[in-house]
């Protein structure tokens, strides 16, 4: 019986609320259970230095988890004067993630950063972060469209994301805080809609697994990013 009472190929609910700021050209907020994410898309007209002259834009993405989104408080990396090692792996993993389904050169001489803040943390902020974004992308992208700034699509498809595990000997989708501080192998996926994979990682925390253990945790993903691809689908819709 896993701590929340789910099946083991069962997701925890999962909400997106769009437009939810103001200033952003594409947000929302996104829950995965307990754990809430704010994704925000910034649209700038620039681009790295060796990009200029190119006639491609950029996709990247940044990542930081507020002082209290855990148990106890959490010290603002601004004041530590840099960033830790887990949040440049993370912000990295979103940005690689969002690439992935976007052509940079229908997107043009311009940059879009994905913010990802995390306001409360109970397990899968990096791939609640990951889905979150794909849906500010989305909204930004389509008011570039409406004005006219670009002439076609340039996101080839959707993107989401999503942790598996073994937890006491049971391959289990979608770990809460409980599950993943004590499961024996922990897994991220990001799959495209499709049936393609844009990233895995898989890590043997307790104890070591075989092939079929992968696979299992593979066909998992795939239900669970079949979840969050409708999520997003009706998010980008309303």
């Amino acid at each position: 019986m896993r701590p929340s009472g789910r099946a083991p190929d069962e997701m925890r609910a999962i909400t997106i609320e769009t437009g939810f700021t103001r200033h952003a050209e594409g947000s929302c907020l996104i829950s995965f259970g307990d754990t809430r994410v704010l994704c925000t898309a910034s649209v700038e007209e620039r681009i790295p230095p060796w990009l200029r002259g190119k006639g491609e834009g950029w996709v990247t993405g940044e990542y930081s988890m507020l002082p209290r989104a855990t148990h106890t408080r959490g010290q603002r990396e601004a004041a530590k004067g840099k960033q830790s090692g887990r949040t440049q792996e993370i912000q990295r993993l979103i940005g690689r993630s969002l690439r992935s389904v976007v052509d940079m050169k229908k997107l043009g001489e311009r940059q879009i950063t994905l913010d990802c803040d995390v306001i409360q943390a109970d397990g899968g902020t990096r791939t609640a972060s990951i889905s979150g974004a794909w849906v500010a992308l989305r909204l930004a992208i389509d008011g570039l469209m409406k004005s006219g700034a670009i002439a076609e699509d340039p996101i080839t498809a959707k993107v989401a994301a999503i942790s598996c595990g073994i937890y006491k000997g049971t391959p289990v989708l979608d770990l809460d805080y409980p599950e993943d501080s004590n499961a024996e192998a922990d897994a991220n996926f990001v799959l495209i809609e499709g049936g393609k994979i844009a990233e895995a990682q898989a890590t043997a925390e307790g104890a070591p697994y075989d092939e079929e253990g992968l696979l299992r945790l593979l066909r998992l993903a795939r239900i669970g990013c079949d979840n969050i691809f409708a999520a997003q689908a009706s998010a980008v819709t309303k």
